[in-house]
């Protein structure tokens, strides 16, 4: 998919503001929306091509989280498994760029279902990564394979489906401006 330097800035925009209003504590009025951090950066990668939007999603994250933790809030989440966000959220990036990459010659019903394949891989390796890294490296627990797998079930439903929630919503705001611009077109 290959979008203008000023589409891609302005989708990017979208995506940070996404971030900052729905990441935890920042704006409590809005606590009732999704978390929609791993959504941005599944999107960003299927959007904008620069390298450059997943690095400022990961300084813009790490500030907000940081900005927190100064609060005295969330202090358990500044562990060593912090570090594991970057290869999660990374992971998420990657699997929206392979997205984006693909021809799309096939069936709308066939690419809503890559589509959906593809968010769910891209959350499952994110959730490994970062509910696993903390699992493993925060000193909070005592890992077992049991433990892990229950949080797993238990806390991945809700990242798809928040996750899966943004996707759908960015992909019929996409179909939509097709089909306008091509009503314009003929």
């Amino acid at each position: 998919m290959s979008l203008s330097s000023r589409l891609q800035l302005m989708i990017g925009l979208v995506l940070a503001t996404l971030l900052v209003l729905t990441r935890s504590q920042h704006f409590a009025d809005l606590h009732q929306l999704p978390a929609a951090s791993w959504a941005a950066f599944f999107l960003a990668g299927l959007y904008i091509q620069s390298r450059g939007g997943l690095f400022a999603l990961l300084g813009l994250t790490f500030i907000l989280d940081f900005s927190v933790f100064l609060t005295g809030s969330y202090s358990a989440c500044f562990t060593p498994a912090y570090m594991m966000l970057l290869p999660a959220y990374a992971s998420l990036w990657l699997v929206g760029r392979w997205f984006g990459k693909q021809q799309h010659d096939y069936v709308m019903f066939n690419r809503f279902l890559l589509l959906g394949g593809a968010v769910f891989i891209a959350t499952l390796g994110c959730e490994l990564l970062s509910s696993g890294g903390y699992y493993l490296f925060s000193g909070q627990f005592d890992p077992s394979f049991s433990e892990f797998s229950s949080r797993l079930v238990q806390y991945y439903p809700y990242s798809l489906t928040s996750t899966a929630f943004y996707v759908t919503i960015a992909t019929l705001l996409q179909s939509m401006m097709s089909t306008h611009s091509f009503s314009h077109a003929a």
